[in-house]
């Protein structure tokens, strides 16, 4: 992983340091040709959707992480340069433990989803897109492994405007996402890393499983399902707990901040229903947390959208089964301080760090330049319908944009006005 804050970081095109004196044109191209030197000629994604966003970033293939993202940016319909989200996100760990306890697998670090594990990418599996090759290792030759496309997502709004009588203009609009796909092939098992930018600044990734079962994995009733035939063959039950490392750089100024949110009921009523009450938690230390009802987490950067709100991006997960065995699989999402030698939730090797696993990295230290860790875990208790192929299930999580900008990315014009409370009463 890069460094932070490295001196190539400083030049990159997506950390925004115009001068003043530099027009928006002219701030643009000298961004653009940043960013294209910074990426390299096979490592460069500068996609415009058909809503008008546009995003940017590097790719490359890491030996153990697979696809890495770096110097992500998005520009808004309407703006004339990106603003940075993020500077590196890639998966950090794998850990496939089976409830016989027979196996333990942690696929990233003793196999891991690059070189030559990672397959090579057919036009027909990208349709409409366009497939990226990269240079994966000594000995081996150039692979075609990104796929990136665009693909609508249904409505991005609707608004039928006029009070409840909906008498006044219809608004309505599709929604796209530009979408990075690779495909890992471990054992039986094939993993497709998906990561989604979506035109209104949403960014959501999951890991997809497919492939087949192990033929090998076979158990009792007690740890198993009966695959086949009668119940004369028990396909065992597993865990897929992943883990995703962000490094955050939102409005690349850095220095950004982490925030926890709960809300619960105070006892009291009020006219019509019960009074809730919304508190906010500073984090300014590392630390590891579960999810609550009701509960969130956002990054905040200091600086400001058009609003004079300060920039942020809020987690939200989705379906998620915790494995409690392992001290690092138990917390859905850890906050460290930036350590360019932590790259992985366990078995981490680099000798810059006597920390070896997430837990370890979480020591209390203040934190002025934090990392999102996400672990999102899945039981897979097989079935009948997963020979063969096996059909994808999935495990994932959303980075929605928190007052990035002052109203969403696809406002059209003539809605612009509706900007905070329209019609306010005077005093």
């Amino acid at each position: 992983m890069l460094g932070r804050r490295s001196s190539a970081s400083v030049g990159a095109a997506v950390v925004i340091l115009v001068a003043s004196t530099l027009t928006a044109s002219t701030a643009q191209a000298s961004k653009e040709k940043d960013r294209a030197e910074y990426c390299g000629s096979n490592g460069l994604v500068n996609e415009k959707l058909h809503n008008g966003t546009r995003w940017t970033m590097c790719w490359r293939v890491d030996a153990k992480t697979g696809l890495v993202l770096e110097k992500i940016a998005v520009q808004a319909p309407g703006e004339t340069v990106p603003t940075t989200v993020i500077d590196s996100a890639a998966l950090a760990q794998l850990n496939v433990p089976y409830d016989s306890g027979a196996n333990e697998w942690n696929d990233i670090t003793s196999y891991g989803f690059g070189d030559r594990y990672m397959q090579p990418m057919t036009k027909e599996e990208c349709p409409g897109g366009k497939v990226y090759g990269q240079w994966l290792g000594t000995g081996q030759d150039t692979k075609s492994v990104l796929c990136v496309s665009e693909e609508e997502t249904g409505f991005a709004y609707r608004a039928k405007t006029g009070n409840t009588t909906g008498t006044g203009p219809l608004y309505t609009k599709q929604g796209h996402d530009l979408v990075l796909r690779t495909i890992s092939k471990i054992d039986w098992y094939e993993y497709v890393t998906e990561w989604r930018f979506a035109d209104d600044g949403t960014i959501s990734t999951a890991l997809g499983a497919t492939g087949d079962l192990a033929p090998s994995d076979y158990t009792t009733a007690d740890y198993g399902w009966p695959i086949g035939t009668n119940l004369a063959d028990f396909s065992t039950n597993h865990y897929h707990s992943a883990f995703w490392k962000i490094n955050w750089n939102i409005g690349g100024a850095g220095n950004e901040a982490v925030e926890q949110y709960d809300t619960a009921p105070t006892g009291e009523v009020g006219r019509r229903a019960a009074i809730l009450r919304t508190t906010k938690t500073d984090i300014p230390v590392e630390g590891s947390f579960n999810t609550a009802n009701r509960r969130w987490w956002r990054v905040v950067s200091p600086t400001l959208n058009k609003d004079g709100h300060k920039r942020s991006y809020e987690l939200e997960l989705g379906a998620s089964d915790a494995y409690e065995v392992h001290p690092e699989t138990a917390p859905d999402v850890s906050f460290t301080q930036y350590r360019a030698c932590e790259k992985f939730a366990s078995f981490n090797q680099d000798p810059e760090c006597t920390a070896t696993s997430l837990p370890e990295y979480v020591n209390g230290e203040s934190m002025t330049d934090p990392v999102m860790w996400v672990r999102v875990g899945f039981h897979h208790i097989p079935r009948d319908e997963d020979q063969s192929p096996m059909p994808f299930h999935w495990q994932g999580f959303t980075l929605v944009p928190r007052d990035f900008t002052a109203q969403n990315m696809l406002t059209p014009d003539t809605r612009r006005y509706v900007n905070g409370r329209v019609g306010r009463p005077t005093s």
